[in-house]
């Protein structure tokens, strides 16, 4: 190759170097893109939490966390003061694992079982345990403890947000007439009286 044909190569090199540096005016070009969402994390802990009479709620789901969308899953994390209580609840489309990160619970889980009867297991747990609950099977925690938290992470397979799947004792008495508990329970329409009618998710209280 002769030194002007050496010459002109190199030179449409550096040309297309160039080019591929400026943008169509001429003039080089910032990058603008933004850094990638963290896409598959959650600053859970971080989250601005839900504040109860009781404790505090804390959730990943559909919503705030858009991967967990069809994939059946969502977690939470709750936190439970001295006398806080998670109210006594079901979910209809979905099972609970509860994993107790610290302190002690007293649970009671209530199910239908083959033999027709009602099966109610109260029990505690404590750091490091498991605790499952079966789809449709109402259940309650609270603190065992009077002067320390509880803190429990919860997962569901479902994506929804909670109380979305959950209904609770209180929305559950509050939606029927008082003429029906009494029937229910065989006591006077009376014995309801003090029982507070808002139709609302109370979802963490505590003990009076």
């Amino acid at each position: 190759m002769s030194e002007i044909s050496r010459r002109g190569a190199l030179g449409a090199g550096a040309g297309i170097a160039a080019a591929t540096a400026l943008g169509a005016s001429g003039t080089a070009r910032a990058s603008t893109e933004k850094p990638a969402k963290p896409t598959y994390v959650l600053p859970l802990a971080k989250s601005a939490p839900a504040v109860h009479d009781g404790g505090t709620l804390r959730g990943a789901h559909e919503k705030n966390f858009p991967i967990f969308a069809g994939q059946q899953g969502s977690v939470y994390l709750v936190h439970l003061d001295p006398g806080g209580v998670r109210e006594p609840h079901w979910h209809p489309s979905a099972w609970e694992l509860n994993y107790i990160i610290s302190g002690k619970a007293d649970w009671s889980i209530l199910g239908t079982h083959e033999d027709g009867s009602y099966h109610n297991a109260v029990f505690s747990a404590g750091a490091g345990e498991l605790v499952f609950a079966p789809q449709g099977f109402f259940h309650y925690f609270a603190n065992s403890s009077n002067t320390d938290g509880l803190d429990v992470l919860v997962m569901f397979n479902t994506s929804s947000g909670e109380p979305n799947d959950d209904i609770g004792i209180v929305g559950t008495l509050n939606s029927l007439p008082r003429e029906i508990l009494a029937a229910s329970f065989g006591v006077p329409v009376s014995a309801f009286a003090a029982v507070p009618k808002d139709l609302k998710p109370v979802v963490i209280t505590r003990r009076r």
